[in-house]
């Protein structure tokens, strides 16, 4: 099944038709608008669909009864599709779905919904009109409220005022609805009534807060109770002038003009983007605007993005089409586009808070995501929270902390310099202190201000190569032969790995580096890691996690290579750091992003100091942590206030950012306990280390990832083109053979990307991609935590034929 299509040709103007209440006349609106149109454009077809209906089959069909006994003839949605019939002549009308049916999933309105639209486009220019059935938050067949199933069609609305008793609050409240899940409400109609004088106040309301327009028209006439002839005249009189209205044929040119202008604005915002902004991570000279892809909006998944030939496409050719957030837009993603759970945290925080004062003060959303935070890493270490905006400024408080931590207890001076221990490649943030942490020139050989504060040791790496997991280890850590692993399980199996002494190896090799500076006189304040995966580094698996325990261990286990053998007063217990303070770098790959809450739990250890974000706030909005331990802390303590961790923002624990992160977190833990991801440790990974795990008396680590095995291992053999491949949890990662060489400058994954990018077109005709990232000849594709088995079988299909297409007709990636 293909993904979910946005509704937008730029011959077809579609508008989906709320209603505020149930019986506040939307059928009644929908005839008017249907009649208007066709009388209008005389040339062009006008269409009325009912998704789904609340009533029986029968009812629905031209038997059914025409009004119920209520007041103004409001009809119920059972009677929709014959009310079309006989007050709007010519319109082509149907009713998808009842709610009698059975087992109707959300997938199926959806597409149906698409598959029609899709054929009136193909018909020629015209209307398309789709009602809604109850309210704002009616259920669908699946349970899932109306305003939740359609967004990802993303029509712009008109929707039906309430003028009843009490309608007033019931229509700003389901234009609230509507508006907080990201839907266009162009226009609000609604009924006069002299009792009340909804309309008038709606009007008001309406057009001074958000200048969207509302069109009142009279009621219909009363019902004539003798005489169903009678009644029936009359209404179709009612039609027959209101249709011909002017409030009504202006609703329609304003309608009309909105369709335009949203049409106008997409196709233009790659070109106005060009000359107005300055991208990261991009060399300008080289971008045209024809590479920058303009996005309508985005949900679940996906993004909804302008074809790249909109402008020359015909008249019913999508102007719109589903592109699967291959990067999880910069790894930030984690709960799906338009989370209508996390939207209404961050309203509710903004609401209640706005941003206040955080220094010297607290809130609730603040005290009890850093109680969360703490509780849910089960870090016994860690015991305080410091609050900072992203993942670089947070690294930098980290190191600011384990330098202050290491300098307090080994009695260095303010002006002994201090360096950095960490792996080749690392990467932790473009600040000018986590740029002090990364490897020199690995990123930019022109940063003037650069000065190179940290010695980076070589590292084994793990990728699976035709078929096998292999550990590759430099020749500058042992001249031993690569090891081979039958399951990426064994390879995370670190206990029984140590117990076989393959640590040795590696524990040999970090002392000789170590020795090395020491002797050169340097002094380090911190060992600094991304456990398991080294992300902008080049999305590597990285240091054979054995490498890294084995790292960690080593340092802590020697502490008098870093300082004085004895020290007063330290206290030793296994919340107090040893040799040097830890810092995991767990932005990129913690919070379920690997499969685990943890990144530093495949490892077995705990750090001194964590670092986290994105995932945070299921990529909503903006928020870091740096948590620390009361060791870390102690170590500012001073009467002096220049002794203080000086370091703050503007914006610190906004408290939308600290509500959103509490919901994420919620919605991440019940994932996890609830099983939501058994499918994908089910797709190979976990038979595999559970038919192993019958030989063995101790249990295996659960290793798995929502891309298949299947798939890893096929990508693994295409020897030819592939380096490598690995995936865990969320993370697919395959590296390129490149005459180039690797790293950023390489143009080596080109070559699949824009395959990727070119999509392909399936029933009912929508056409999707993958928007892909690549670093240097590594590409790689990324999931939300909430991404489906049936689109990740889509995408391992396109990567199948991707390859098999670039093999085919031998394009060139190096």
């Amino acid at each position: 099944m293909s993904p979910i299509g946005t509704l937008l040709w730029r011959n077809l103007r579609i508008y989906k038709i709320y209603g505020a209440n149930t019986d506040v006349g939307k059928t009644i609106f929908t005839s008017i608008l249907c009649n208007a149109s066709r009388s209008i454009w005389k040339d062009e077809a006008t269409a009325y669909l009912k998704p789904v209906s609340t009533g029986s089959d029968d009812e629905a069909d031209d038997k059914s009864r025409m009004f119920e006994t209520k007041k103004h003839n409001v009809l119920t949605d059972y009677d929709t599709c014959s009310h079309i019939n006989k007050f709007a002549k010519g319109v082509i009308r149907q009713t998808l779905y009842q709610y009698s049916q059975p087992a109707i999933s959300n997938e199926q309105i959806l597409n149906s919904v698409y598959k029609f639209a899709l054929d009136r486009a193909a018909a020629g220019p015209g209307w398309l009109f789709i009602e809604t059935a109850g309210g704002v938050h009616s259920p669908s067949p699946s349970g899932t409220t109306q305003a939740d199933l359609y967004t990802a069609l993303r029509c712009p609305v008109v929707l039906v005022g309430d003028w009843k008793l009490g309608g007033i609050s019931s229509t700003i409240s389901a234009f609230e609805s509507l508006r907080i899940r990201g839907y266009d409400v162009e226009i609000v109609v609604v009924f006069e009534d002299a009792q009340y004088g909804n309309s008038d106040y709606l009007k008001n309301y309406f057009e001074q807060r958000y200048g969207i327009a509302v069109t009142a028209l009279p009621a219909p006439p009363p019902r004539n109770t003798y005489s169903k002839e009678q009644d029936e005249r009359s209404l179709l009189e009612y039609y027959r002038k209101k249709s011909q209205a002017k409030a009504i044929r202006d609703t329609l040119t304003h309608l009309d003009r909105q369709h335009s202008a949203r049409i106008k604005a997409l196709e233009g915002m790659s070109a106005k983007a060009h000359r107005k902004i300055w991208y990261p991570f991009t060399q300008q000279k080289l971008l045209q605007p024809d590479d920058i892809v303009a996005i309508d909006s985005a949900y679940g998944s996906h993004f909804q993005t302008l074809t790249p030939e909109s402008s020359t496409a015909s008249n019913n050719k999508s102007l719109l089409q589903p592109s699967f957030d291959g990067s999880a837009s910069w790894w930030t993603q984690g709960l799906g586009h338009g989370n209508s759970s996390l939207t209404l945290a961050a309203a509710y925080a903004a609401g209640r808070y706005g941003h206040v004062m955080f220094a010297g003060m607290i809130h609730e959303p603040a005290l009890k995501l850093a109680t969360m935070i703490l509780d849910s890493l089960r870090n016994p270490r860690l015991d305080r929270v410091f609050f900072s905006d992203n993942g670089s400024t947070g690294m930098e408080v980290a190191v600011k902390m384990a330098l202050r931590a290491s300098r307090v207890r080994y009695g260095w001076s303010p002006d002994t310099k201090i360096d950095i221990l960490g792996l080749k490649g690392s990467y932790h943030g473009d600040t000018i202190g986590t740029m002090d942490c990364a490897e020199p020139n690995t990123y930019n050989e022109k940063v003037e201000w650069y000065e190179g504060k940290g010695a980076w040791l070589d590292y084994p790496q793990i990728q699976c190569v035709a078929g096998k997991w292999q550990v590759e280890v430099p020749s500058e850590i042992a001249t031993c032969q690569n090891q081979s692993f039958s399951d990426l399980s064994d390879v995370f199996d670190l206990e029984r790995r140590r117990a076989r002494g393959e640590h040795k190896v590696y524990e040999s090799y970090i002392l000789s580096i170590l020795r090395q500076h020491l002797d050169a006189g340097r002094k380090f304040g911190a060992l600094i890691l991304e456990p398991v995966v080294l992300g902008a580094g080049g999305m590597v698996l990285v240091s054979d996690p054995l490498f890294q325990q084995t790292l960690v261990l080593f340092v802590r286990q020697n502490a008098s290579l870093f300082g004085p053998d004895k020290l007063p007063n330290l206290v030793e217990d296994d919340k107090t750091w040893s040799g040097l303070p830890v810092v995991f770098d767990e932005v990129f790959t913690g919070i379920y992003r690997l499969g685990r809450v943890t990144a530093a739990s495949f490892l077995g250890l705990h750090p001194d100091i964590s670092v986290h974000a994105k995932l945070l706030t299921g990529g909503l909005v903006p928020l870091c942590v740096t948590l620390a331990s009361e060791c870390i802390f102690d170590a500012f303590a001073s009467d002096e206030k220049s002794d203080a961790l000086l370091h703050g923002h503007s914006y610190t624990a906004h408290p939308v950012g600290c509500q959103v992160a509490i919901q994420s977190l919620n919605q991440l833990q019940s994932l996890d306990k609830t099983g939501s991801w058994d499918w994908a440790k089910s797709n190979g990974w976990l038979q595999v280390a559970n038919e192993t795990q019958t030989c063995l008396a101790e249990p295996r680590p659960e290793i798995w990832s929502i891309w298949p095995l299947s798939l890893v291992q096929w990508i693994s053999l295409q020897t030819n083109r592939v380096a490598g491949v690995w995936a865990l949890g969320s993370v697919l990662a395959i590296r390129l053979n490149a005459a180039d060489g690797s790293g950023y400058t390489s143009t080596a994954a080109e070559g699949l990307r824009k395959k990727l990018l070119h999509g392909v077109s399936s029933a009912p005709g929508v056409a999707w991609n993958v928007h892909s990232r690549v670093l240097g000849n590594v590409l790689y594709i990324m999931g939300s935590q909430l991404t489906t088995e049936q689109e990740v079988k889509e995408i391992s299909d396109l990567l199948r034929t991707g390859f098999e297409e670039c093999l085919t007709i031998k394009i060139l990636w190096f």
